[in-house]
């Protein structure tokens, strides 16, 4: 079973995912956040794959992108950096980005690597459901990737069944209209948007990003979900140098409260 799968069998709720971008602070950090996170306690990582055009990102993580990319990371250093990840992490990994450098690397060449190195899943915001589903589904399947699709406080519930009827492992509930990094807390009118989305009761686990940075927020995101995505704040904290496995675990531990 897929390592996604099998964490929200075990755990319902408050599901901490962590996001961070391959090849930030340094272009070797990546292996020393991913084993620092599964030690302080995180339950899922999302690791961004850097971009030239994070369209959907906001400062935090374009800077932390940018910085990646000067450094030499590549989605080839990122396999390479993986390899044998699965003799010391055991928790899901996701790897997030836009579907442009994944096209170039080549997709069934990418969704192999994936399944090499022991990657579970993929968030590809760019990619478009319908394009997903006649072009890539069945690639993704064959190297037991699965694909997350994001909904916001805009999208249908036609749209949102949709994507719950096209995924299988969670779905990423984005909490307001904003890059991320561009919201502050959990306002009431996401609050009407969080209860409308689990009065759907959809048969995917739900986690919320976007505005989540610490254990306010994410105490309040774990009542209307099954967990949430902490990003830009995170980004920030290995941004500030210093002992990074300290740092993480006394940030992960601030956050659970």
């Amino acid at each position: 079973m897929n390592r996604i799968n099998s964490l929200f069998q075990e755990k319902k709720k408050d599901v901490l995912n962590i996001y961070f971008t391959a090849g930030y602070p340094k272009l070797n950090s990546t292996v020393a956040i991913l084993s620092a996170l599964e030690d302080a306690g995180a339950d899922i990582v999302e690791i961004g794959m850097p971009y030239s055009d994070p369209i959907a990102d906001g400062p935090t993580i374009q800077e932390s992108n940018q910085q990646a990319l000067e450094s030499g990371m590549s989605l080839k250093v990122l396999f390479e950096q993986l390899q044998g990840i699965r003799e010391t992490v055991s928790l899901p990994i996701v790897l997030m980005g836009y579907i442009n450098p994944v096209i170039q690397f080549g997709i069934e060449n990418f969704c192999k690597k994936c399944q090499e190195v022991g990657v579970d899943g993929l968030i590809l915001p760019d990619l478009p459901m319908n394009e997903y589903i006649e072009e890539y589904a069945e690639t993704f399947k064959k190297y037991g990737l699965l694909n997350t699709f994001l909904i916001t406080p805009q999208t249908s519930e036609e749209r949102i069944r949709q994507i719950d009827d096209t995924s299988n492992g969670f779905i990423y509930m984005v909490s307001s209209a904003s890059i991320t990094g561009g919201t502050s807390g959990i306002s009431a009118e996401m609050e009407v948007y969080f209860n409308r989305v689990n009065a759907m009761n959809l048969k995917n686990p739900t986690l919320i990003g976007f505005g989540i940075k610490d254990n306010a927020t994410f105490s309040k995101a774990c009542q209307y979900a099954n967990g949430a995505i902490i990003g830009s704040q995170f980004v920030r904290e290995v941004g500030k140098g210093g002992n990074l496995s300290e740092s993480i675990k006394a940030y992960v531990e601030s956050v659970r409260g």
